[in-house]
């Protein structure tokens, strides 16, 4: 199971990287009058029914969790989305920068381990639900939307048929490598890293085959940024570590309060109609609007 996740989250990773998988690219898209590539991201994990048949026949705990909403979703979702404004990239689009040779990006991870680890021993108040619907609604909701989705994408020219295709089959690979480990993504892995380095039980560190998903994660992203050229290494000065450190700090508290970044939101949550999911999910967007506002208008451009 741990080879076929780790080719599975090596094409994740390949595909996001030619795609340009990026929230704050999805916004900025959607404030110049294109709104697409930002609906194809929110929509993105809609083939998760698919795992979850799957799951169901074989007996296989999905590990989708289901959270009601609360304050704390929308703070969190709020603080990450400024955080990524000011990083000029999203959870994943940080990876996919590093991977094409960014190196302030580095400081970004950085600043996410201190922002996941500032609050790593203390939780807001959460509640599991059951799924907002039945199953078999939520099935039915998840199927209706994926077919208007692929009958949308394939009316449309090829541009489009690139984009919903390629994001969708993100969300179903996704889906399924989370059967096998339900803290698989980028911020799962931040945030267990962050218990374990406030606590003195050494069990709390992540198992070796999280490790080895996440650099399949970056091994597809740098073959992705190597086959189209894109690779090139970038310096960066002080100030944009400066910079990039607090914003990744920002990113890892929103993430520790939202439990989770736009990754586990996007690929864990919405597929379930979690409330917690969609609420974090539109304080991250605000978030990003408003960051970019203060960005454009009183920040000085160090990137």
């Amino acid at each position: 199971m741990l080879t076929i996740s780790l080719f599975l989250v090596c094409i994740l990773g390949f595909l996001a990287q030619s795609i340009g998988l990026c929230m704050v690219r999805g916004v900025n898209e959607f404030k110049s009058g294109k709104p697409e590539f930002l609906l194809a991201l929110l929509f993105s994990g809609v083939l998760a029914w698919i795992a979850m048949i799957y799951a169901n026949y074989f007996g296989i705990n999905t590990n989708f969790k289901t959270y009601e909403a609360n304050i704390w979703f929308v703070i969190g979702g709020i603080i990450f989305g400024f955080g990524t404004a000011f990083n000029q990239g999203c959870g994943v689009s940080t990876l996919s920068k590093l991977s094409r040779g960014d190196s302030k990006m580095i400081f970004t991870i950085i600043g996410w381990i201190i922002g996941w680890t500032i609050l790593a021993q203390w939780h807001p108040t959460t509640n599991h639900i059951k799924l907002l619907f039945s199953k078999n609604i939520t099935l039915g909701i998840l199927v209706s939307i994926s077919i208007a989705l692929l009958i949308w994408a394939f009316t449309g020219d090829k541009k489009r048929q690139k984009l919903w295709l390629t994001m969708m089959t993100i969300g179903l690979i996704g889906g399924f490598v989370l059967l096998f480990d339900p803290n698989w993504t980028p911020s799962g892995l931040l945030h267990k890293i962050s218990h374990a380095l406030t606590s003195a039980d050494k069990t709390l560190w992540p198992p070796m085959e999280s490790y080895f998903i996440f650099l399949s994660l970056i091994a597809g992203m740098l073959a992705a940024a190597w086959r189209s050229k894109r690779f090139e290494i970038i310096k960066s000065n002080w100030k944009q570590w400066v910079l990039h450190l607090m914003a990744g700090t920002c990113m890892g508290i929103g993430a520790s309060l939202a439990l989770g970044g736009n990754d586990s939101q996007l690929l864990l949550a919405l597929p379930t109609l979690s409330p917690g999911g969609i609420t974090a999910i539109f304080g991250m967007l605000t978030g990003i609007w408003f960051g970019l506002f203060i960005r454009e208008r009183y920040i000085v451009y160090l990137d």
